[in-house]
């Protein structure tokens, strides 16, 4: 589905925010779950916490880094929105007004986490940007735009 985005509005920082938290919370239970599934069967395997070890800690964390991407390409490749950005009636799309493949949705994840490791300064950077683009939106060439109240 194309999208035009000559008329199409940002969402405010705001509405970031208050998706992102939405999504936190929805990702923290299936954080927990994934960290279950890994962690019990090695503990009673190994009779070892997974946490008293450098290595297998260190594949845990890659491993839940894999999940919280494997979330957000998903729901942004299948239908441009995870579940808070539909709450908060805002969808992803290319710089074309396409929806994005499962390439761009996967590049627009790594340049997001890249964006808020420092302090979140590439979100924050969307209230100075002329466009209201956020650093992950520009490099990935993608952008938020806003749904009306019927399509959300």
């Amino acid at each position: 589905m194309e999208f035009d985005i000559t008329r199409a509005q940002q969402p405010s920082l705001f509405r970031r925010l208050g998706a992102m938290l939405y999504d936190s919370l929805l990702l923290l239970g299936i954080l927990m779950l994934a960290t279950a599934l890994v962690t019990i069967p090695y503990e009673m395997i190994t009779h070892t916490p997974i946490y008293a070890t450098s290595v297998p800690l260190t594949l845990l964390r890659l491993y839940l880094l894999a999940v919280v991407a494997a979330f957000y390409v998903y729901f942004w490749a299948r239908g441009g929105q995870t579940l808070g950005m539909r709450a908060w009636r805002f969808r992803v799309i290319q710089d074309d007004g396409n929806n994005l493949t499962f390439g761009s949705a996967l590049t627009r994840f790594d340049w997001a986490l890249l964006s808020l490791l420092p302090a979140g300064l590439g979100l924050w950077w969307s209230l100075f940007d002329r466009d209201g683009l956020a650093w992950h939106d520009r490099k990935s060439h993608s952008r938020l735009v806003m749904l009306s109240q019927a399509a959300g």
